[in-house]
C-alpha cells in the first residue's frame, strides 16, 4: 500500500519512479529539464523521481505515495495545485483555442493588470521564461546604454552572458566569458570601487535568503544612476510572494528594469519583462526579442486569473504569516534539542531554507538524512519552505512535529560526526549557484 501523510513504518515504495528512470537515461540527456527537480537534489534509492499529480498543498509520485509539497514546483506554484480559480480560468479558454495567427486581446489585458500591481512597469513585455527575460533585460541595456559589461548576483538561467562565468560554461565563447563579472551580495563598496563607463547594467536577485543591508537596495539604485548603468530586478522568485508587486515594491526600490516567472500564473510557463518606456521602447525597432508561444492564451488566462486571486485574497500576508509560523517552529524546534548552534530555518517567511552550519559537519549529507527522514514521513522536502496559498495550519502542524522527531537524529549524526551511518541513499549533490569566486573587477578600471 502507498505511504501517506504519516510516519510510515517503512521508506516509500519507488519502484514505479525507478521503471521511469531507467527508461529516461536510454533515451533522455540530461533525465531531467530542471537541475533541481533532477535525482541530484532528492537522495538516490529513498526519495521518488516522478511525481504523478498534486492538489492543494499536496502531491502523489508515480507509485501512489503521497506527501505535503513544500517545492511548489520549484517555484511557480503559488496558489495551489490544481488550483480551481486558474484551472477554469484555462478551461475555458481552452474551448476558444490556445495559439493564434494574429495577437490576442488577454495579452493587452494581463499587460495593463501587471502595470497596476508592479511599480516600474511603464512597459510590459511577455515571454515564456526566466532564463528568455533575463537575457531580453541585458539585451535591451546594452543597446539602451551602448555599453557591453554586466554585473550581475544571483542565478539567472541558462544564456551564455550568464553561463559563460559559471563553472558550465563549455560551448560559450571565451569572448562573451569576460563580459559578465559577479559580486557579492550586499558589498555596495566592492560595487562602487568597480563601475565604470563600460558597465551597463547590474542584475540581481533583490534577495535570495540573506536580507539586504538597511540602505543596499537604495544604495545600488543611486549609484546605477549616477554611473549611467541600468539596474535590473531579476524578481524570478520574490516577485508576487513577498508582495504582490515584487521586492520592489516591498523595499521600495524601483529598478530600470524587472523580470518574472514562476509565481505569476500558477505553474503555467509564462514570464514577464517590465521597465522603464524609453528602455523598453528600443523594442519596438532596435532589439530583436520575439517568440511563436509569447501569446499563448492558455499561459495568459492563468497568468490573469492567478494575480487577480493573489491581490484579491491578499496571498503574499498569508504566505508570510504561515510562513513564519513553520520557520519560526523549526528554529525553536532547534533550540529545544540544542541544536540552535548547528542548524537554522533563514531567510524572509514566504520562503525559507533549513541551513546546517560549518560546525555541524557536512552539511550535504546532514541535509540528505533530514530530507530522507522527511520523506519517510510524508513530507517531500528539498530544504525549502516555498510557501503557497493551499498551504493549510494542518499541514504546517504536521511539518513541525515531523521536524520534531526527526530532531533527535540530526543530533544523534551531529554528536558521533558519522551522518553516513544513518543514510540509506546516496548524499546529495551540491544546489548549482553562482555563490564564490566572485569576480567583480572588470578588465578596464577607471583611471
Amino acid at each position: 500500500m502507498p505511504n501517506g501523510i504519516e510516519l510510515n513504518q517503512h521508506f516509500p515504495d519507488i519502484t514505479i519512479s525507478n521503471q521511469w528512470f531507467e527508461r529516461a537515461k536510454a533515451i533522455q540527456k540530461p533525465v531531467t529539464q530542471t537541475l533541481a527537480k533532477g535525482p541530484g537534489q532528492f537522495t538516490k534509492g529513498v526519495a521518488p523521481k516522478y511525481l504523478q499529480k498534486g492538489r492543494g498543498s499536496h502531491v502523489w509520485d508515480a507509485d501512489g505515495n503521497e506527501y505535503i509539497d513544500y517545492n511548489a514546483a520549484i517555484g511557480p506554484v503559488s496558489l495551489g495545485y490544481c488550483y480551481p480559480v486558474v484551472d477554469e480560468a484555462i478551461k475555458a479558454q481552452l474551448e476558444n483555442g490556445i495559439s493564434f495567427s494574429l495577437m490576442h486581446p488577454l495579452e493587452v489585458e494581463l499587460s495593463e493588470l501587471i502595470q497596476e500591481v508592479i511599480p516600474n512597469a511603464e512597459a510590459v513585455k511577455i515571454a515564456k521564461t526566466g532564463a528568455d527575460v533575463c537575457s531580453a533585460a541585458v539585451r535591451v541595456a546594452r543597446a539602451f546604454t551602448g555599453r557591453e559589461k554586466i554585473f550581475c548576483c544571483g542565478y539567472h538561467g541558462w544564456h551564455d552572458w550568464y553561463i559563460g562565468i559559471t563553472s558550465r560554461n563549455a560551448g560559450i565563447p571565451e569572448s562573451t566569458q569576460h563580459m559578465t563579472y559577479t559580486f557579492e551580495y550586499n558589498d555596495i563598496e566592492s560595487i562602487k570601487a568597480a563601475l565604470d563607463e563600460d558597465v551597463a547594467a547590474i542584475i540581481l536577485e533583490p534577495f535570495i535568503f540573506e536580507a539586504p543591508h538597511p540602505t543596499f537596495l537604495q544604495e545600488l539604485a543611486e549609484v546605477c544612476r549616477e554611473n549611467g548603468t541600468l539596474l535590473i530586478f531579476d524578481e524570478m522568485w520574490t516577485g508576487f510572494r513577498i508582495a504582490l508587486g515584487g521586492a520592489q515594491a516591498y523595499f521600495d526600490v524601483k529598478p530600470d528594469l524587472a523580470v518574472y516567472s514562476k509565481a505569476c500564473a500558477n505553474g503555467m510557463p509564462i514570464a514577464l519583462l517590465t521597465g522603464r518606456a524609453d528602455v523598453m521602447e528600443l523594442f519596438n525597432k532596435e532589439v530583436f526579442s520575439y517568440t511563436t508561444f509569447g501569446g499563448e492564451t492558455l499561459s495568459l488566462a492563468a497568468c490573469i486569473a492567478t494575480i487577480k486571486e493573489l491581490r484579491d485574497k491578499n496571498v503574499p500576508a498569508y504566505l508570510a504569516e504561515k510562513g513564519q509560523i513553520l520557520q519560526d517552529g523549526y528554529n525553536q524546534i532547534a533550540r529545544e534539542f540544542g541544536l540552535d548552534m548547528f542548524t537554522k530555518c533563514i531567510g524572509y517567511p514566504c520562503r525559507s531554507m533549513v541551513t546546517f552550519l560549518p560546525d555541524a559537519g557536512n552539511s550535504l549529507e546532514l541535509k540528505t538524512l533530514m530530507q530522507q527522514e522527511m520523506i519517510k514521513r510524508g513530507v517531500l522536502w528539498a530544504g525549502f519552505h516555498n510557501m503557497c496559498f493551499s498551504h493549510t495550519d494542518d499541514d504546517i502542524q504536521y511539518t513541525l512535529q515531523a521536524y520534531h522527531d526527526v530532531m533527535p537524529l540530526i543530533k544523534e549524526a551531529i554528536l558521533s560526526k558519522n551522518v553516513q551511518a544513518l543514510l540509506k541513499g546516496e548524499v546529495l549533490e551540491a544546489v548549482f549557484r553562482k555563490t564564490s569566486n566572485y569576480n567583480i573587477k572588470p578588465a578596464l578600471q577607471k583611471a
